[in-house]
């Protein structure tokens, strides 16, 4: 595996989920999967020692759209995004990550997944580009893809990419 575009990556990362906007009501443990994610992505690339803090928003696609618009002039709503803590955050604060209900539902009924896996799956997908872990060439999402999916494995979560389970062994 590549080492993490910024290292420091925590050994423990906590979380605090805050119910913002739209109909969480069909995932009502996101607060527990939304921990266990965040405890897997340490887990799997922590090499620092000490804690860090990701607020998590359960939102709404009004309310991504909006934030989608503002910050990277796409006023669209999306699955998830993620905004790095700035200068002036408290040394652990590592950033946030928002996300959209609807479009959470809606992807996983389209995919055919259960919506506790592809939740899992955003929260991953969003901490890592907290880090610094990005897919904008061929090569960063080949090494970003691979990362999920070996995170995602630890939590029993298929291959987002090709539905399988992967389980460390070639067959």
């Amino acid at each position: 595996m590549s080492e993490p575009p910024q290292p420091g990556i925590p050994r423990v990362i906590e979380v605090d989920v805050v119910e913002d906007d739209g109909d969480w009501s069909s995932l009502p443990d996101a607060p527990d999967l939304i921990a266990r994610a965040a405890a897997a992505v340490a887990q799997e690339l922590g090499d620092s020692d000490g804690s860090g803090l990701v607020a998590v928003a359960l939102s709404s696609d009004a309310s991504v759209e909006v934030l989608n618009g503002q910050f990277r002039g796409k006023p669209k709503p999306t699955n998830v995004l993620s905004f790095p803590a700035g200068e002036g955050a408290p040394d652990d604060f590592i950033g946030d990550v928002i996300l959209a209900a609807e479009t959470v539902r809606r992807e996983a009924d389209e995919q055919g997944v259960p919506p506790e896996h592809h939740l899992q799956h955003l929260v991953v997908h969003g901490i890592l580009h907290l880090f610094g872990f990005d897919h904008m060439s061929a090569d960063e999402a080949e090494q970003m893809e691979a990362i999920e999916i070996s995170i995602l494995s630890r939590l029993g979560v298929a291959n987002p990419y090709t539905g399988a389970l992967e389980t460390g062994t070639s067959g």
